[in-house]
């Protein structure tokens, strides 16, 4: 609340402008909000509206209306981020099978939905119908040989190309905030900051139409961190319309928390895995509240996006699998194992994405990024396409090396050679020797999993939306499968050994190598987001596979340990510090013994603090310290002699104010007094008329003496979200540390570079 007054001639005090003028308790771009006093201010509209509820019916139905209106604002997200969700994956579907043909019923079908369509499929060959045409049988008539190859193949070159090209450009064009994961800046923005436009109308826009074209093309990204982001501009879209949220940036951001978990609830089909993604990965400030809302966002995105049915199965999932044999103790070994290798890729390919990322915006690579786009993309284009495993969308590669060989399977991946005299149930088939497409499918899967690793260090952080999850969970489930056919075949050769012995018998189906998949790409995906808990919860309302928690947690918290061995960092802390943004990470210890004094501001040799006078500095004064320094406040002080600290006063608010006052009062000039205290100073009969700015002040700073530890001065930034904290002695203003200060001396301390820090 800004006020400001004036002293009337007969010498009454007038308090001008009771109500707040435009722009006052907001921020400007790229600084960080003052959560306590954001607080403050939702406590004390919130008393307000109490207390008149009970003066009139219309008051108290106003007052229902505002505590219901958190509750509709998540509805409204859950609807639209559940409904772009579904027009994502549809649009993905029919878009990634274009670049292999086309459907001559319909153009807009898929070739799933084109086969099921058609009256002349039979089961044998459910993948082929006349009404699907590849390229070269719609353009050459012809569907086998070196020339319909080379045509189809260079048509996926093209279409991916054009798909990605598009994709920068849109982005480059319309919205340059929609390029990458939109995780690391979706946490900061969370943590306090404000970044205008992150989360516009034009980038909500601008990343649901790429996101469809960049996943289709056929880069090595995935379409689940990005959800995230398109979730969280619909939250803050929905925000704008009511004014508890639009107007109490600690409120939006509570907001904002329940629409990451609406994201990944639609993004996985796990509305309890979201809940806790946010919980865990996302959110700084997350109260009890904030979880009941999270919940119902979630739960009303995966209701949303069930209604769509975009996988045509029934189910919320693309990865849904039912296996039929238990796991054994035995097998926690080679999970363990996967475990290891998870957090080596995690740790592998953080430290690669950032040195290329780093190289990216020092070197010139960085003023081109439609070319870089265009290079990668050509580039797996042409190495994908031979292989199999990786010509197909990620997600149906995972979905493959993740489902069990049954009877009807017709994968390479379920080659073996079956015994004739064989007359079990269908479900129960015994673990038999591999046959020549399963030898094949490994080294084609081998070859698939060195592209995946190197293609996906490069795609990372290019100027188009990309996802991580999808990606480091096909490198995971690849690992897996291979590990988990070569488990099932030394089982099967060796069942006499002393491990196999106990529960490996001739004939029975031992192992599983689609749950070794689903391990693998659980420990990747921990081992490069450092998640946990979410991670398996997602992983099983990802699967449905409920009984496989043990091995999932085993799996996830191992590679956990190996990665933070190498580094505290997951993949989404890398990138905030790489972009210099100020995030206090809750998960950061402070462990060094300095104090206060060593890092507040002024320091020895530097010019002293700036600050204001209660009662003796005229409106120039202060518009030229405005001028000359770009503060985001000032200490108020008694006087420049005594230095007793009254309170602060926020740059912006100073500005606005003494801009109204000018504006809408008489008698104000540039040297006009300006006063902080109840009564006006003494001052002469011609004097021009003073300003009060009594109600710019912030009466309760947070302070701290010189000889605080700077663990708790740390501990006090992260838990009330402050901007700034003064430091006294003896009530006498010594100093000040904002949060950027901080940031830098824990850099500092970790001999990192104190100058990353950009913004405050």
């Amino acid at each position: 609340m800004v006020n400001a007054g004036a002293m009337s001639g007969s010498g009454n005090l007038m308090d001008f402008l009771d109500e707040p003028f435009p722009d006052v308790g907001t921020y400007e771009d790229f600084h960080t909000i003052d959560w306590l006093r954001e607080k403050s201010r939702d406590t004390d509209r919130h008393r307000k509206i109490t207390s008149k509820s009970k003066e009139s019916i219309w008051e108290f139905i106003k007052s229902l209306l505002d505590a219901w209106s958190g509750w509709v604002v998540m509805l409204l997200i859950g609807l639209l981020a559940g409904t772009l969700a579904g027009v994502i994956d549809l649009a993905v579907d029919w878009m990634t099978d274009l670049k292999e043909g086309v459907c001559l019923s319909a153009f807009w079908y898929s070739h799933e939905q084109c086969c099921w369509t058609s009256n002349e499929t039979t089961f044998e060959d459910r993948d082929k119908c006349p009404l699907w045409q590849k390229w070269s049988e719609l353009l050459v008539n012809q569907s086998e040989g070196a020339s319909a190859y080379i045509l189809n193949y260079l048509m996926y070159i093209l279409w991916a190309l054009l798909f990605a090209f598009l994709a920068v450009s849109l982005v480059r064009v319309f919205a340059p905030y929609a390029c990458g994961s939109g995780i690391p800046e979706i946490k900061t923005i969370l943590s306090g900051f404000i970044i205008r436009g992150y989360l516009g109308k034009w980038t909500l826009l601008i990343k649901t139409v790429t996101l469809v074209l960049v996943v289709s093309s056929g880069l090595s990204l995935g379409k689940e961190g990005p959800l995230v982001h398109v979730a969280c501009c619909c939250g803050n879209f929905f925000s704008s319309l009511f004014s508890k949220y639009s107007k109490n940036e600690g409120k939006r951001r509570e907001v904002l928390s329940a629409a990451a978990a609406a994201g990944v609830s639609v993004a996985f089909g796990a509305p309890i895995g979201g809940v806790l993604f946010s919980l865990e990965e996302v959110s700084y400030y997350f109260p009890l509240k904030t979880l009941w809302r999270s919940f119902f966002a979630a739960l009303v995105a995966a209701f949303t996006l069930r209604s769509i049915n975009p996988f045509g199965n029934s189910r919320l999932v693309l990865f849904y699998v039912e296996y039929h044999t238990p796991w054994y103790m035995a097998e926690l070994f080679p999970f363990i194992l996967l475990g290891v290798f998870g957090g080596l890729w995690g740790t592998l390919f953080i430290r690669c994405n950032i040195a290329w990322c780093r190289r990216r915006k020092t070197t010139k690579l960085g003023k081109y990024p439609v070319l870089e786009v265009i290079a990668v993309t050509a580039i797996t284009a042409i190495i994908a396409y031979p292989n199999p495993y990786t010509r197909r969308s990620t997600s149906e590669l995972i979905s493959e090396l993740f489902n069990d060989c049954g009877a009807l399977e017709s994968s390479q991946l379920c080659d073996y050679i079956n015994d004739p005299n064989m007359t079990r149930p269908v479900d129960d088939i015994p673990d038999r020797p591999a046959g020549v497409g399963v030898y094949t499918a490994m080294w084609q899967l081998a070859l698939a999993l060195i592209f995946k690793i190197v293609i996906t260090i490069f795609t990372f952080g290019m100027k188009i939306p990309s996802g991580l999850f999808i990606p480091s969970m096909a490198v995971g489930a690849m690992a897996g499968r291979m590990v988990g056919i070569g488990v099932e075949q030394l089982a099967y050769h060796h069942h006499d050994w002393i491990i196999f012995r106990n529960w490996c018998r001739p004939g029975a189906d031992c192992v599983t190598p689609g749950l070794y998949a689903m391990v693998g790409a659980a420990a990747c995906l921990g081992g490069v987001t450092r998640m946990t808990v979410s991670l398996v919860v997602i992983m099983f309302e990802l699967t449905g596979g409920l009984e496989y928690i043990v091995p999932l947690m085993a799996a996830a918290v191992t590679s956990k340990w190996v990665a933070d061995a190498f580094g505290k960092e997951g993949i989404y802390e890398a990138h905030i510090h790489l972009n210099g943004y100020p995030f206090l990470d809750v998960k950061d210890e402070f462990t060094h013994r300095t104090l206060a004094t060593d890092v507040m501001r002024p320091r020895r040799g530097e010019p002293p603090l700036s600050v204001l006078t209660q009662d003796s500095m005229t409106v120039e004064d202060v518009e030229t310290l405005i001028k000359e320094t770009d503060y985001n406040g000032f200490p108020v002080v008694v006087s420049r002699d005594s230095e007793r600290l009254i309170g602060f006063a926020q740059r912006r608010e100073l500005i606005l104010a003494i801009k109204n006052a000018r504006q809408r009062q008489e008698g104000i000039v540039s040297n006009s007094i300006m006063y902080f205290t109840e009564e006006p100073p003494e001052l002469p009969a011609n004097s021009p008329h003073p300003l009060k700015l009594r109600r710019v002040l912030n009466l309760s700073p947070f302070t701290v003496t010189d000889h605080t530890p700077m663990e708790t001065v740390v501990d006090i930034f992260r838990k009330l979200g402050l901007r700034q904290c003064l430091v006294t002695r003896s009530g006498r203003l010594l100093g000040i540390i904002t949060k950027k200060d901080v940031l830098r001396h824990m850099a500092q301390m970790a001999n990192q570079d104190p100058e990353s820090i950009m913004f405050n």
